[in-house]
């Protein structure tokens, strides 16, 4: 036997002995064998489906966002008749869903905050209440919480006439909370633009501050004169241009207000169930970054004359928010996907008017699942990778 073919004879256990005990390559193959076995199943989950979808007689495709609706929708951020189509209805409910989500975070973000430092205060009155608030709240689920404050408060509310007047014209009533309208006028877009120019204007200043502080150890305001170009600058030049802005006042006729504009109940409940939930569990992911926090950082701080607010704001919770962060995340995407809820009691989110109206009129359950199953997932994957962004920038970084 030659060297030739005793190589020969001696390739297909190299190549065997390779995939047994090479763990790159033996790595390599298994994720292909996966990926293919993958592949295969789902073309046999399409192919098994178009061949149903035909035995049923059932027509497949998107032509239906082009139909007639039919239907109305309580609140409609953008305009919206019963003609419009179904396109211009996913795009209501994608909204509404934006809205209570945006919403949710930042109330829930600012209830949890507060609670979480609460329940660290040495004040026993203070600390007690906030733990009565989060035990309780946490262990209620979040569907009967809705339905608390939407059939058990906001329902048993007054009607428009006997309502309860609030300051600035408004009132709130079992119709919801109706105030004065915003009328923008002509050049009011200008004041629009000029306030993202203040924002950056503003970071620019807190950038130009900590450096000169590094460099000199000497402080600078920055959070008054962030304030101040923030505030100041737009209305700087909403005074120059007249005030293009007017209010509509409501007006009670009859039964109802005519004018101005109504935050509906079942937004209000929405926002007072899902922010007072998730807000439980953000102050216990607050007050656990917190107590992360070694006490020697604290009592650094307490030594060089740092009262215990500023403390709290400028020592432990930046080193906190590293802990904080991570599950914080979680919690956002919790937020937005527990928006679903909003069925149960009637807020048209998108899986109400989409997934529910648009699917029982076209009956193309898959083509409208499929859509209301990418938009959860592009939200959360937007969240994420906002907060990811985020956390790095607040990581310890090292030298």
């Amino acid at each position: 036997m030659t060297l030739r073919d005793k190589t020969a004879d001696d390739s297909p256990r190299s190549l065997v002995r390779a995939v047994l005990y090479d763990a790159t390559i033996r790595g390599w193959v298994f994720q292909g064998l996966v990926l293919v076995f993958l592949i295969l199943f789902a073309v046999w989950v399409m192919h098994n489906t178009a061949a149903n979808l035909r035995a049923a007689n059932i027509p497949f495709g998107f032509d239906f966002l082009n139909m007639r609706a039919g239907f109305d929708i309580s609140q409609k951020p953008i305009y919206y008749t019963l003609d419009s189509s179904h396109a211009q209805a996913f795009k209501v409910g994608l909204l509404n869903t934006i809205i209570v989500s945006v919403l949710g975070i930042v109330l829930a973000t600012i209830i949890g905050f507060v609670v979480g430092i609460s329940r660290l205060s040495s004040n026993w009155l203070l600390a007690r209440a906030a733990t009565v608030y989060v035990e309780t709240l946490r262990n209620i689920p979040l569907l009967l919480q809705l339905l608390f404050w939407y059939k058990a408060v906001l329902s048993v509310l007054p009607g428009p006439r006997q309502g309860y007047m609030l300051p600035l014209s408004t009132n709130l009533s079992n119709r919801g909370l109706t105030m004065p309208r915003p009328i923008v006028g002509e050049g009011f877009e200008i004041v629009l633009w000029v306030v993202p120019v203040a924002v950056v204007l503003a970071w620019a200043l807190a950038r130009w501050a900590r450096r000169r502080q590094v460099a000199t150890g000497q402080s600078f305001p920055v959070f008054r004169a962030s304030l101040g170009i923030v505030v100041g600058l737009p209305l700087i030049v909403f005074l120059a241009l007249g005030a293009p802005l007017s209010f509509e006042i409501p007006e009670l006729k009859g039964f109802n207000f005519v004018g101005g504009m109504v935050v509906h109940p079942e937004l209000i409940a929405m926002l007072l169930g899902i922010s007072l939930y998730t807000a439980t569990f953000i102050a216990e992911t607050v007050r656990a970054g917190i107590l992360a926090v070694s006490t020697g950082q604290s009592e650094a701080a307490f030594s060089l004359g740092l009262r215990p607010g500023q403390t709290m704001r400028l020592i432990v919770v930046p080193q906190a928010m590293r802990v904080i962060i991570p599950p914080l995340t979680s919690q956002y995407l919790n937020l937005t996907k527990n928006s679903s809820l909003a069925l149960a009691i009637g807020y048209p989110d998108l899986v109400a008017v989409f997934a529910g109206s648009t699917l029982n009129i076209t009956g193309h359950a898959i083509e409208v699942i499929a859509i209301t199953m990418a938009v959860y997932l592009a939200l959360s994957l937007i969240t994420a990778a906002l907060m990811n962004w985020f956390n790095a920038r607040v990581a310890l970084v090292e030298r």
